[in-house]
């Protein structure tokens, strides 16, 4: 079955610098020009600026207009109290969603050790640009781990533009989702997702990293979601 999920080139690469980044590689903070990257790797601009981009939704790198591309620092975290999905926290009534891919694929590396799965494992990938009264706010990119339930790749069947994640999750398949890792981090919109979300380029957006676990302490989700700064805000309770 593996075999016919071929590795995209731009992902090998990704992989590649992903792993000189977390390790160290790159000792002045400074990636190498996207020329460098396309001699080094022998491919074409776009391949090297979609492994880029894929980096920069991590929140691994960032663009400075005129200075080039750097390995971004790490930021201080703040807890969010309440674990909820996209609809929940906005309001059912007001949420629309339009599907950009609803498939399997092979499980990201940095959900591997979470899902407790190989490298070359798949996983069910949900992406989806989320709209608050018709105008676009956000993109999700969920990945949802089948070997918890495998009832979740139920959801390749699914019209996932008028269902919402955790409720399919708690309600229809009556998964106990119990606490969330979360980073949110402060980031510049690439180009594609600038486009995706009707926004200009480098805009300040919102990086939200999280993994979702179940109650008996399984990853069930990688998603890592952007929402564009002056569209949404959250509010934190503390008790």
């Amino acid at each position: 079955m593996r075999d016919n999920y071929p590795i995209p080139l731009y992902y090998k690469i990704y992989r590649d610098l992903r792993k000189k980044i977390v390790n160290g590689y790159f000792k002045d903070g400074r990636m190498p020009t996207e020329k460098k990257l396309c001699e080094e790797y022998g491919v074409s601009r776009m391949t090297i600026r979609n492994a880029l981009e894929k980096l920069m939704m991590e929140g691994l790198i960032e663009r400075k207009k005129g200075k080039g591309t750097f390995i971004k620092k790490k930021g201080s975290e703040e807890k969010l109290s309440k674990l909820s999905g996209f609809t929940e926290e906005v309001g059912k009534e007001r949420v629309t969603s339009k599907v950009l891919a609803n498939k399997l694929v092979r499980i990201p590396l940095e959900a591997k050790d979470k899902f407790g799965l190989p490298e070359d494992a798949l996983v069910l990938m949900l992406k989806r640009v989320r709209y608050i009264n018709g105008e676009a706010v956000a993109l999700e990119e969920a990945y949802l781990n089948p070997s918890v339930d495998v009832r979740i790749l139920k959801i390749i069947e699914m019209d996932m533009s008028k269902r919402s994640l955790y409720e399919f999750l708690r309600s229809d398949l009556g998964i106990p989702l119990d606490h969330a890792e979360e980073v949110i981090e402060v980031i510049n919109l690439s180009s594609s997702y600038a486009k995706l979300l009707d926004q200009s380029p480098g805009k300040c957006a919102l990086l939200r990293k999280r993994y979702t676990y179940t109650s008996d302490d399984k990853c069930i989700e990688y998603v890592l979601s952007v929402y564009i700064g002056d569209k949404f805000k959250f509010r934190v309770i503390r008790r």
